[in-house]
């Protein structure tokens, strides 16, 4: 904290902002742990499919990443499913839009979705109970009923 001589007002040194990929207010990924790649995408467009690279690529390498937790990491993992490769990154790939800032900004909030997702601690686990015996008896007398009820509809004898 620096002091102003005039003044006497305390001001705290501004932080650098984090480059990377801000996933909530605590968990930034940095802009090491992405790779981006742009490729062809296929699907109508004309001339402009065939010449120009649009389509992104965006591995998230995950296996090295300290950004996330290891429980995290397992979840994101189990999430991403077919786009986690063997080496514990995952691949989003982005070719929704006919320009590249647009499908990189797609492939960035998709990947941000999915390790949102993957922060959420399960649910804890469901603890068994028993119903009541009162619940016992009021589901029995319940059963009783509808199958007199069930008889009755039978043929009348003469």
């Amino acid at each position: 904290m620096a002091e102003d001589g005039e003044t006497g007002v305390t001001t705290r040194p501004e932080r650098a902002p984090e480059r990377g990929l801000r996933i909530s207010s605590r968990v930034v990924i940095p802009e090491d742990d992405l790779e981006e790649s742009f490729i062809r995408a296929g699907g109508p467009g004309g001339q402009n499919v065939n010449k120009v690279a649009t389509a992104v690529q965006l591995r998230f390498l995950a296996g090295r990443s300290a950004a996330i937790g290891d429980e995290a990491r397992q979840r994101l993992l189990k999430l991403a499913g077919a786009r986690a490769t063997k080496g514990g990154d995952v691949l989003i790939e982005a070719s929704r839009f006919r320009t590249q800032e647009r499908n990189r900004a797609d492939a960035r909030e998709r990947l941000a979705a999915l390790v949102r997702e993957a922060l959420v601690p399960p649910p804890p686990p469901r603890k068994k109970t028993r119903p009541s015996r009162g619940a016992v008896e009021r589901r029995l007398e319940a059963k009783k009923g509808r199958s007199d009820i069930k008889r009755m509809r039978g043929r009348v004898a003469d």
